[in-house]
């Protein structure tokens, strides 16, 4: 029986990012442990693989005692288990992963890359950022980049040779649960809470912005864009993620504005996204960096318009005018005029959903791509085999 190791630095990214693929790997008779820091999501978690899990002390910050104490429990863990494969997934698991994976004589170890932080990072930070992404590959036997734009990316860069690299299917880590996001598959107490947590107006236009409140993903400028806008009387703001002010905090104003302001509404956390999705008149991810949005997937199987900036991840999945609109990234004022076109142009927004869903159930349905993530696990086993 081949055995799997999947690690992600948090255990909300097993829960989200990862969701399914561990039980699915099961399901095809495989030994399947899980790793990531503790954390609330772990219990939640393992009962929804039907796997083990396995804590290792990871930080998202830069801890050298730390990082140096975790390389060696996972060398401890890999070679107390054995396992065929290490995949990784998030840049301090990568990281560390990859380091101890290589130390202890896994033979594969596959890190898949959903976003460079280096990207949005300056100054000795950003030289810092782009050795550690070095060292995650080289350690790496293959690395799979969850987008076209992201292989480029690397390429352009020179920070991993070509020949280690691979895209599943057409990219995405996980793809989407085409039928979790799916409208016919809405609860009515969940969608009446969402809807209670919103208040909106008879005619409130409801604009939804889903993860971390950082300045990383554009919140800064989504919120100048709103209160800019001619709408904002006519319009909702709902931010649906929480603060981390400890990583890449938003200013003081920026947290104020949006804790007092009327039309804004700031709601920490739902596993029930797809319940606001349904609400919502436009999805915008105004992100400085991305490997392969989720979010963008799931608004784009809920039928959704989508607004968001000219990035990696971002216009692999959105072409301009065709499946949403594109705004460059980090400027406020396109922005703002993207938001008004959209509550004008509300027809033209519902063409450009609709092209937009028919390539995300073509192309990123969550079962393909699992699928295409075991037939690769299988093809490096039976390549180690043959190479013995």
């Amino acid at each position: 029986m081949p055995k799997l190791i999947r690690i992600t630095t948090v255990p909300l990214s097993l829960k989200l990012l990862l969701a399914g693929q561990m039980n699915y790997t099961k399901a095809q008779g495989w030994e399947v442990i899980m790793v990531s820091a503790d954390g609330r999501e772990v219990d939640q978690v393992t009962k929804a693989e039907g796997v083990r899990h396995e804590v290792i002390p990871f930080t998202r910050k830069i801890t050298p005692l730390t990082d140096l104490k975790c390389i060696w429990q996972l060398i401890q863990l890999f070679k107390r288990e054995q396992p065929d494969i290490v995949h990784t997934h998030t840049p301090k698991a990568g990281l560390l992963g990859m380091i101890a994976a290589n130390l202890a004589g896994v033979k594969i170890r596959i890190h898949t890359l959903a976003g460079i932080p280096a990207m949005a990072a300056e100054g000795s930070k950003k030289s810092l950022l782009q050795s550690a992404e070095k060292w995650t590959y080289s350690n790496a036997t293959e690395i799979w980049p969850n987008s076209y734009g992201l292989k480029k990316f690397i390429l352009e860069q020179g920070l991993c040779l070509e020949s280690k690299l691979r895209i599943i299917g057409k990219g995405s880590s996980n793809g989407v649960d085409l039928g979790k996001f799916n409208r016919d598959s809405l609860k009515e107490n969940h969608l009446v809470a969402a809807t209670m947590r919103i208040m909106p107006g008879e005619d409130d236009f409801i604009i939804l912005c889903v993860g971390r409140l950082v300045r990383d993903k554009g919140i800064e400028e989504l919120v100048a864009a709103f209160l800019n806008s001619k709408i904002v009387n006519k319009a909702k703001l709902v931010l649906l993620g929480a603060f981390e002010q400890d990583l890449n905090p938003l200013s003081p104003e920026t947290v104020q504005t949006i804790q007092d302001h009327p039309r804004i509404i700031q709601i920490e956390w739902s596993d029930h996204v797809s319940h606001y999705l349904a609400l919502a008149d436009v999805l915008v991810h105004p992100s400085h960096r991305e490997g392969f949005p989720n979010v963008i997937l799931e608004a784009g199987a809920m039928q959704v318009p989508v607004i968001c900036s000219d990035i990696i991840g971002n216009n692999d999945i959105i072409t301009q005018q065709r499946t949403g609109l594109i705004f460059p990234v980090k400027d406020a004022p396109v922005l703002k005029e993207a938001l008004e076109f959209a509550f004008v142009k509300r027809e033209k927004m519902a063409e450009y959903a609709a092209r937009l869903y028919a390539e995300i159930v073509e192309n990123y349905d969550r079962k393909f791509i699992q699928k295409e993530i075991f037939s690769n696990y299988q093809r490096l086993i039976n390549a180690a085999k043959t190479a013995e």
